[in-house]
């Protein structure tokens, strides 16, 4: 691939760092995708707090963990996210070219290959469901919690056929540039699912009462895929009748998709691997691990896969253009965006822990160990995030240039170093084992990546710019650690922590002035990303205003 002249825009202030016309740049769709996704991410919290009130990490919540991985592993193999990385390339490649018809006939036939692939293996998994699961009876799982497993994953397995269309016609809309329907949806999935644990779970009894979380699971992924067909319209998208199985654009997806498919499993098979090795230290680790990871993941919701998802549209583009230098430079911008924010959430958590894992998840059947294991996970987990958001970064740019193989070889070799190290520190760290194996090769395969990918590329990824920017940003970081740990410490001494309001002031004080510390200290760095990102705000608030 060779390089263009002209030099691209690719600040996050910057209208359009693909070459897209119509005003609406990067910097919008971010901005549009992490609001909602915050939105989302923040209902996904308030889901947590409904299911731990009810089953806190009890077994059964833990047999609903491990039958949600269950098809959560088959959706990333063959559905969804996979589907979608491997297929809006192509699809982008024709729209680039100004040919839709072609566009419409690959994913008219992709839709019917969907139907009839995943629906055949919806039913397989249902049917042989308890074999799948008998293996966890030799851990400290009782048959019990081995069965009720088994029933979950079957009622639960149907989200891989809804999810597959619904990563198809979510690709479809991104490679348009709209985001906000795909970005939206979750949020209802959530609302949905809390909706559905209040009013069914008094329908059960005892442990079966976890059914209603994977009812209300399947429910809103439903409700999820029905909101994103409408949007199709607004964009004159029809699919057709077409099953055109030899289609050289379909034979394009699947080869792309194959090691897509094992890349992104491989990310599902290591949080199944968390979940599995947390079997073995008590009946309640997966379920504690579980909840760490979904605090984890909410400022990488907000930001990295925000980031990543707008990204991917406009890093096709340079790349059917040719255009390598605009491929590192809108790469070096959004890694030094991703560590601009995902950084200062890492200290955040890091600091305030234990705090943060009361407030959220203390009540009901959550107690003050379960809290201890939740902390403890999350503390370190908290290490993976920079790391876990610029890999999304660098792997979506792998995909984009249609070299899937090369993430794929290397999440299977840090699979490996993660599935090591998770057995051989479990026994002596408990939770904190599998969750410091996930971090090493985390960090490893950022590592690796870049390597790679600067190879691929013919230069550095703005290596000069981001090395600078990590060590001003890490030293503000560092700051809001301390003033976020001192404050908290000051207040909770003085307040307590018995009863919400004792527990959220603390907390909110200890993040305000944490991230104002922060605030001042990359503005008095001069680093350019903050700089943008004022820029950019400024700048749409003048226009609100006016």
């Amino acid at each position: 691939m060779s390089s263009t002249s002209g030099s691209p825009r690719t600040a996050v202030g910057d209208d359009d760092a693909g070459g897209r016309s119509g005003g609406h740049g990067v910097a919008r769709n971010t901005a549009i995708f992490s609001i909602a996704t915050a939105l989302s991410r923040v209902a996904g919290l308030a889901r947590e707090i409904v299911a731990v009130i009810a089953f806190g990490t009890s077994g059964a919540a833990s047999a609903f963990t491990l039958a949600f991985q269950i098809p959560n592993l088959v959706r990333g193999l063959f559905a969804d996210a996979a589907l979608n990385a491997a297929f809006v390339p192509v699809f982008t490649e024709y729209l680039e070219h100004k040919r839709r018809r072609e566009a419409v006939l690959l994913a008219s036939t992709l839709f019917w290959l969907i139907l009839l692939v995943l629906g055949a293996l919806t039913a397989l998994f249902i049917a042989i469901a308890p074999l799948i699961v008998a293996p966890l009876g030799g851990s400290d799982f009782s048959q019990h919690l081995v069965d009720l497993t088994g029933g979950l994953s079957r009622v639960l397995f149907p989200i891989v056929i809804l999810l597959g269309l619904n990563g198809l016609f979510a690709g479809i809309l991104n490679a348009h540039h709209h985001f906000t329907v795909p970005a939206i949806a979750p949020l209802v999935w959530n609302i949905v699912i809390i909706v559905a644990l209040v009013v069914l779970r008094p329908m059960f009894h005892g442990d079966n009462q976890i059914y209603a979380y994977a009812i209300g699971v399947l429910i809103g992924t439903l409700v999820q895929l029905l909101m994103v067909i409408p949007a199709l319209r607004q964009i004159d998208f029809r699919l057709v009748r077409a099953f055109d199985w030899r289609n050289p654009a379909v034979a394009r997806v699947m080869r792309l998709m194959l090691p897509v498919t094992i890349g992104l499993g491989v990310i599902n098979i290591d949080l199944l691997i968390n979940s599995l090795v947390g079997a073995l230290i008590s009946q309640g680790a997966p379920r504690a691990i579980d909840a760490a990871f979904r605090l984890y993941m909410l400022p990488q919701g907000i930001f990295s896969v925000a980031l990543a998802t707008v990204l991917f549209p406009s890093v096709n583009r340079l790349v059917a253009r040719r255009d390598t230098d605009g491929v590192r430079a809108l790469l070096g911008t959004g890694t030094r965006q991703n560590l601009l924010l995902l950084v200062p959430a890492a200290a955040a958590t890091l600091a305030l822990a234990t705090p943060l894992t009361r407030l959220v998840y203390e009540y009901g059947h959550f107690n003050a160990d379960s809290t201890h294991e939740v902390a403890k996970a999350l503390f370190w987990f908290s290490f993976s995030l920079p790391f876990a958001g610029i890999n999304l970064l660098l792997t979506r740019t792998f995909f984009s240039l249609q070299q899937p193989w090369i993430p794929t070889r290397l999440a299977c070799l840090n699979l490996v170093v993660n599935l090591v190290l998770s057995l051989a520190l479990y026994k002596p760290f408990g939770v904190a084992g599998p969750v410091i194996g996930t971090v090493v090769a985390s960090a490893g395969m950022t590592a690796l990546q870049t390597q790679a990918l600067r190879l691929k590329l013919g230069g550095t990824i703005e290596g000069g710019a981001t090395l600078d920017a990590a060590i001003r940003i890490v030293g503000a970081a560092l700051l809001l650690a301390l003033v976020a740990r001192l404050t908290w410490l000051g207040l909770d001494g003085a307040l307590g922590h018995a009863g919400v309001l004792a527990r959220l002031v603390p907390v909110l004080v200890a993040l305000g002035l944490s991230i104002g510390a922060y605030a001042a200290a990359v503005h008095v760095m001069r680093v350019p990303e903050a700089e943008q990102i004022r820029r950019f705000v400024a700048g749409r608030l003048s226009r609100s205003a006016g």
